[in-house]
């Protein structure tokens, strides 16, 4: 275990845990809403650092990160826990550690194998990679873990990447704007009733967080799924596109098509006109970059020009086509500048 960051000393050995949103007060012996940060007779730790449940080489698209290095390779870990309890969760099988139906003792625990934070940075310069992604579970909950690889990436230009729920403190992020590059942040619902009752957690903090990512100057894209029946009407997906819009137009919306997992698998995948009518919304609102996810052969996955329509980047799912921003980030046709940091 690693003694843990973020934290404040209470009375009777009770700590208040302030890495994310939750703000956990924790009696000693107990953990916090992630299960993966316990209180020891007063102080505060990290029980999986160094210990990543997965390590391997995705496409910076999978992430998807489609405006920032598209093309490049993201060695991507995560270590178990979340401090969200998703009932949607395509990763719950890692995400859910503790929470009953999944790992009921520490035994996965023994089986993870140590990865210090200068064998992950060896990983990324070996396989070439031009980032790390801290991602599958969420990375807020091994914080500690992230930050030590990145200052060891950094220097080496190999840029740091969360994949987020959005659910971290202020002062996280305070901490970390030297060395976080962009971020891909899951925007769940637009209903606080939702955060409360399906997500656990709160919608006003997502959004603090990802307008204050925005304003340390973090690259953002944003990431829908879309769930039936949960956040799927025209009004839900319109306030989704006006917030990212109110933002900044330039942040690019990923809209994911849900397939039946985990606790929903009551009902059906999002139908393909649902994910037509949400594209438009997002275009109607003014936002210069919306994208299709899980819907193989739509070419709503490809960057086309925001202002004349110019296919740019062809995608098809992770692999990519003509890339005609390779060595400029301007339109070839109608000059104008595409956001983001291509090359």
């Amino acid at each position: 275990m690693f003694e843990a960051s973020l934290y404040r000393k209470k009375n009777n050995s009770t700590v208040e845990c302030y890495l994310c949103r939750h703000n956990c007060k924790i009696k000693d012996g107990a953990s916090g809403v992630c299960k993966v940060r316990e209180n020891k007779g007063g102080a505060l730790y990290s029980i999986f650092y160094g210990r990543p449940c997965a390590a391997s080489v995705d496409p910076i698209e999978k992430k998807p990160l489609f405006h920032f290095y598209p093309g490049s390779g993201s060695f991507s870990i995560a270590t178990l826990g979340c401090n969200f309890q998703c009932g949607f969760c395509q990763n719950w099988d890692i995400s859910q550690y503790g929470r009953g139906r999944i790992h009921e003792t520490r035994s996965r625990m023994e089986m993870l194998k140590e990865a210090s934070p200068e064998e992950i940075v060896k990983g990324a310069v070996k396989n070439k990679c031009r980032s790390i992604s801290y991602t599958y579970s969420e990375p807020t909950i091994f914080y500690e873990y992230a930050r030590d690889v990145a200052s060891l990436a950094k220097p080496k230009g190999i840029e740091n990447i969360f994949v987020t729920n959005g659910y971290m403190s202020r002062e996280m992020l305070d901490e970390a704007k030297g060395w976080l590059s962009a971020a891909n942040v899951d925007l769940k619902a637009f209903k606080e009733e939702t955060y409360k009752k399906i997500i656990k957690g709160s919608l006003k903090g997502v959004l603090d967080s990802i307008a204050y990512m925005k304003s340390l100057g973090i690259w953002i894209e944003i990431t829908t799924l879309i769930v039936p029946g949960m956040n799927d009407d025209e009004k839900e997906l319109r306030d989704i596109a006006e917030f990212i819009a109110s933002v900044g137009k330039e942040i690019p919306w990923h809209i994911s098509r849900f397939h039946p997992q985990y606790k929903m698998q009551d009902r059906m995948a999002t139908p393909l006109s649902t994910m037509g009518k949400a594209y438009d919304i997002g275009k109607a609102a003014g936002l210069k970059y919306v994208y299709l996810g899980n819907v193989p052969g739509d070419d709503k996955e490809s960057t086309f020009c925001w202002k004349c329509g110019e296919k740019l980047i062809e995608r098809f799912g992770l692999t990519l086509g003509n890339d005609r921003l390779k060595e400029t980030s301007t339109c070839p046709k109608c000059d104008s500048k595409i956001d983001g940091i291509f090359f």
